[in-house]
């Protein structure tokens, strides 16, 4: 027998510089709303997302941890890992060492070079795409997305990247799985074979676009904010050596 699970695979947490929620309330917004899983993929840390999947069997949820590695060419989605790849290296090779750690990797948001998504040519070999993202000020990136990966073969997802609690689920994957295991028994191993597969279904709508503005400009109001610090935090350690 088989059953279906729900998933929101791209959301961010406290752990991320551009975000605040703690994971309870994350979790807590998913059970709520109808998800089996939700997967926290935060920007170059894991550590929230381990702490997630494990407490997220007291939601009735499935616990899946991953992360939003940055790679030397965009953005990269590490679903069902429990280590961190390490950061800025190459895609091809980011890779292997996701599905070494024996999760899948997808890549988020292609093509929106504001966002670090990976550019056309040098999407090679992948796990999944996100043809559906919900932070998208309009449909164009989305479809795009959806043309590629369906003229290349690859299996199709969604997901919200909620940054806040309220938006997740506003995208997410309906994941096939040939087995008909409660979500107490379930494992991330489960939904990763699925997603390799290609045995998905995504929905979706985009949030509105004051909600994705206000976003964008505090983020990169975040981004400047973090680059002064180290670069004054280097000149202090400058000065410091002439001394």
């Amino acid at each position: 027998m088989a059953r279906t699970v729900s998933v929101d695979m791209h959301v961010h947490s406290e752990g991320s510089y551009d975000a605040g929620d703690p994971v309870e309330l994350l979790l807590e917004q998913a059970a709520d709303i109808g998800l089996d899983a939700i997967v926290v993929t935060d920007h170059d840390s894991i550590t929230e997302s381990l702490r997630a999947a494990r407490i997220a069997p007291e939601y009735d949820l499935v616990g899946i941890p991953g992360v939003e590695v940055s790679t030397a060419q965009g953005h990269l989605l590490a679903v069902g890992v429990e280590e961190r790849p390490a950061s800025y290296q190459p895609l091809d090779e980011t890779v292997e060492r996701v599905r070494d750690l024996g999760g899948a990797a997808v890549v988020p948001h292609p093509f929106q070079r504001t966002r670090h998504g990976v550019r056309k040519r040098h999407i090679g070999d992948c796990d999944a795409v996100e043809v559906y993202n919900s932070w998208l000020f309009t449909g164009y990136r989305n479809r795009r997305a959806r043309t590629f990966a369906r003229a290349r073969g690859y299996p199709d997802v969604a997901a919200s990247d909620a940054h806040d609690a309220a938006f997740i689920g506003r995208a997410y994957t309906d994941i096939e799985l040939d087995t008909d295991l409660s979500n107490g028994e379930l494992t991330s191993e489960h939904v990763v074979r699925a997603i390799k597969n290609g045995s998905t279904r995504i929905h979706g709508r985009r949030k509105p676009i004051p909600r994705s503005a206000k976003h964008y400009l505090w983020a990169a109001q975040r981004r400047t904010g973090r680059a002064v610090a180290s670069t004054a935090a280097s000149v202090v350690g400058s000065v410091s050596n002439l001394r």
